[in-house]
């Protein structure tokens, strides 16, 4: 989600079947579409889990039909969840996600002339850094739960390296790259397989 889209090194996300995902470019005003608690959830829930309707997406999410009805026109409003009416019988409306997924540089919105911008970003970004520990912790806590082959297949590390910001730059664009080649080689109905959530933080710290 935080892919530089300004470096020609970095990989663009794509299917190796040939298939390009269709990848949102975050701007401002999307940005300031997302940088709600509802709003991120039922964004991220749509391209999770498929299109639905503001009922189901209430009860998966603890919400009223009524909320969530209101924040998926907000988030329409911006273009990133559009009716799907194919799906609906008679007064049912659905809704999907127009996009798999978004992708922005952070630091040009941290110094956006605009403190709502600014805003937006940190709030987006801490609430994303709170899901991933969020679904982290969820496994660690469900992880008996499993078949033994997926309890001996996770991981958990960390690695400290001295790297340049190029270097840095040039190590998160190759593992994504590596992440995206395995895209689409498992068909859904694979017997034993799962979705498997793959979480990426590379970021500097001080030295002693």
């Amino acid at each position: 989600m935080t892919e530089n889209e300004n470096d020609p090194n970095t990989p663009r996300p794509h299917r190796y079947d040939g298939t390009d995902r269709k990848i949102h470019n975050a701007d401002a005003r999307t940005l300031r579409a997302i940088a709600h608690p509802l709003r991120l959830r039922l964004l991220n829930t749509l391209r999770e889990f498929g299109p639905a309707t503001a009922s189901k997406l209430g009860e998966r999410l603890g919400e009223s039909s009524g909320a969530t009805s209101y924040h998926l026109r907000q988030l329409a409003e911006s273009g990133l969840v559009e009716d799907a009416p194919e799906l609906g019988k008679g007064r049912e409306r659905w809704w999907r996600s127009v996009h798999d997924g978004s992708m922005f540089e952070s630091a040009d919105f941290r110094t956006h002339a605009d403190p709502e911008v600014r805003g937006a970003i940190d709030f987006v970004l801490h609430e994303t850094a709170t899901a991933h520990a969020q679904e982290l912790n969820t496994w660690l806590g469900t992880m008996d739960d499993w078949p033994e082959e997926w309890q001996r297949s996770w991981d958990m590390s960390d690695f400290k390296i001295r790297l340049t910001p190029e270097l840095a730059l040039e190590l998160a664009g190759k593992v994504h790259e590596l992440v995206e080649s395995y895209r689409d080689t498992v068909p859904e109905d694979t017997e034993g397989s799962a979705v498997v959530q793959t979480h990426l933080h590379t970021f500097p710290r001080p030295s002693e």
